[in-house]
C-alpha cells in the first residue's frame, strides 16, 4: 500500500542522481518547490547546466558515492542505469531516506504522484498497487478535468466562501436584487456577490431562505419593513452600508424584486456615492413580472393585450393607467397594494373603468405557499376580504387575468377531453 503525503521541502536537501532529462524534470519540480538541490553526475543535459549556471543546484561532476545521502531529506535517482539506481536505492533505505527510483518504481520507497495545480490546491494521484505513472497520468488528467469544472460551477453559481482574508482599503456595496421569493430565482450574479460578502444588510421579502447558505461569520443585519412598520427608516438603511463599507468590508443589500423598481434601490446608491463608496447594482427578478407568471398569466398575449403598466398601490391611480384599464388596451400591475383594494377598485370604477374586468392576486408568489384568488373590479375588495388575502400579494388587473384565457379552445364540436395534447396546467 501506498500513503500520499504533501511534504514541505522548502529549504531542505534533496540529491537527485543523475544528469539526464528525467532528472531534469524532477529537479524543476524540486527547485519550484523550493528545496535545496543537489544533482551528482558526470555530466548534465543543457536545462540542468542552465539550472547550475542560474545557482538553482549544486553539482557534484562525478559518480554517485553512498557518502552523498548524508543529510539529505529526500532522493531521486535517475541515472538510466538501473543497477547504479538500485544501490542508490538501497543507501537511501539502510539510512532510513525516502528514494524515489525513476526506472522500477517498485525498487523506491517513495513514488511521484501525477499532480495537477488548481489555484493553491495541488491535487495528486498516486498508484497504491503496482506502480503503474501512464495509469496515473490519465487519472489526474481526467481528475483535474472534472474539477476545474465543478469548482468553476461553484465559484459561478456562488457556492464558494471567496470572501477576502486580509482586509485593507475602502469597502463597497452591491445592491442585490433577490427576486420574488424563489431562491432558485436568485441569479447567478447575486449569488456571487453574496458569496464575497462580509455584511449582509437584507429585507423581509425575497430568498431569505439564501441566508442560511452563508459562512457562519458573516454579519447579517436585518432591516426588514412591514406594511405600516419601518423599525429602520431609510436614511439610516443608508448609513448603515456606507458605515461597514468605510471600514474595508463588502457590504450587499439583499433586497426583495428588483433595486430599481419600488425598491428604493436609487436612494441607496445616491447615499453610498455622496459619500465616496463605491456601489455597483445586480439587477432582481421583479415580482411584478414574476408573480403574473408564476400564476399561469401573460401579462401580454396576442390578440389580447400588448402593453403594461405597473403602479404602486400607495399612490393611487395615474391617468395613463386608468385609460388602460377603459379600453381594454393595457394590463395593469400593483404592487404594495392589499392595504387599498378598496380605494383602488372603488376609484377605477368612478373612472369608467367595466365593472367586469378579470382581477387576480398572487399571494407569496413562487413561494410553496403561492395563492391565486380571481375576482373582478366590483368584487374585488368583497373577496379578498372573504378569502383573507395578506400582504405581500401582487394585483393584475385586464383581460389577461380572466380565468381559462390559456386553456386550449374546442372547436368544431370536438370535446375538450379530445384535446389531451394540448392540455396546459397552471
Amino acid at each position: 500500500m501506498t500513503t500520499m503525503l504533501g511534504l514541505d521541502l522548502t529549504g531542505r536537501r534533496v540529491l537527485v542522481v543523475g544528469g539526464g532529462p528525467v532528472a531534469a524534470r524532477r529537479v524543476q519540480a524540486l527547485v519550484a518547490d523550493g528545496a535545496r538541490v543537489v544533482v551528482v553526475a558526470p555530466a548534465l543535459c543543457e536545462p540542468l547546466r542552465d539550472a547550475h549556471r542560474w545557482g538553482q543546484l549544486e553539482w557534484r561532476a562525478r559518480e554517485v558515492l553512498e557518502g552523498d545521502l548524508d543529510d539529505v531529506w529526500l532522493v531521486h535517482t535517475a541515472t538510466g542505469d538501473c543497477w547504479c539506481d538500485d544501490e542508490v536505492a538501497r543507501w537511501a533505505a539502510e539510512r532510513r531516506v525516502f528514494c524515489v527510483h525513476a526506472a522500477r518504481a517498485a525498487g523506491g520507497s517513495a513514488r511521484t504522484p501525477a499532480t495537477t495545480s488548481l489555484g493553491d490546491v495541488l491535487v495528486g494521484v498516486v498508484s497504491t498497487g503496482t506502480p503503474d505513472p501512464g495509469r496515473t497520468t490519465v487519472v489526474r488528467d481526467a481528475l483535474a478535468e472534472k474539477v476545474r469544472d465543478v469548482l468553476a460551477d461553484h465559484l459561478r453559481e456562488g457556492r464558494v466562501d471567496v470572501r477576502a482574508r486580509r482586509r485593507g482599503g475602502q469597502g463597497r456595496v452591491v445592491l442585490v436584487g433577490g427576486g420574488p421569493g424563489d431562491v432558485g430565482l436568485l441569479t447567478l450574479a447575486g449569488r456571487r456577490a453574496l458569496a464575497e460578502a462580509d455584511v449582509v444588510v437584507t429585507d423581509r421579502l425575497g430568498p431569505v431562505e439564501v441566508l442560511d447558505e452563508l459562512a457562519a461569520d458573516v454579519e447579517v443585519v436585518d432591516v426588514g419593513k412591514t406594511p405600516g412598520n419601518h423599525p429602520v427608516p431609510q436614511h439610516e438603511i443608508g448609513r448603515i452600508l456606507v458605515e461597514h463599507a468605510q471600514r474595508g468590508r463588502v457590504v450587499v443589500r439583499l433586497k426583495g424584486g428588483d433595486p430599481f423598481v419600488y425598491g428604493r434601490g436609487g436612494e441607496e446608491v445616491l447615499a453610498c456615492r455622496e459619500a465616496g463608496v463605491p456601489v455597483t447594482v445586480v439587477p432582481g427578478v421583479s415580482s411584478a413580472l414574476a408573480a403574473p407568471a408564476a400564476a399561469g398569466i401573460p401579462l401580454t398575449h396576442r390578440g389580447t393585450v400588448g402593453a403594461l403598466h405597473v403602479m404602486n398601490g400607495h399612490d393611487g391611480w395615474s391617468d395613463a393607467a386608468l385609460v388602460g384599464l377603459r379600453d381594454a388596451s393595457c394590463t395593469v400591475v400593483v404592487l404594495m397594494g392589499v392595504a387599498a383594494l378598496g380605494e383602488l377598485a372603488a376609484g377605477a370604477l368612478a373612472a369608467g373603468v367595466a365593472p367586469t374586468t378579470p382581477a387576480a392576486l398572487v399571494e407569496r408568489a413562487t413561494t410553496p405557499t403561492q395563492r391565486v384568488t380571481r375576482a373582478t373590479l366590483a368584487t374585488l375588495e368583497a373577496t379578498a376580504l372573504a378569502e383573507g388575502v395578506r400582504a405581500p400579494a401582487v394585483l393584475v388587473l385586464g383581460e389577461v387575468a380572466a380565468p381559462g384565457l390559456l386553456e386550449p379552445r374546442v372547436a368544431d364540436g370536438r370535446d375538450a377531453a379530445d384535446l389531451t395534447d394540448r392540455t396546459m396546467a397552471w
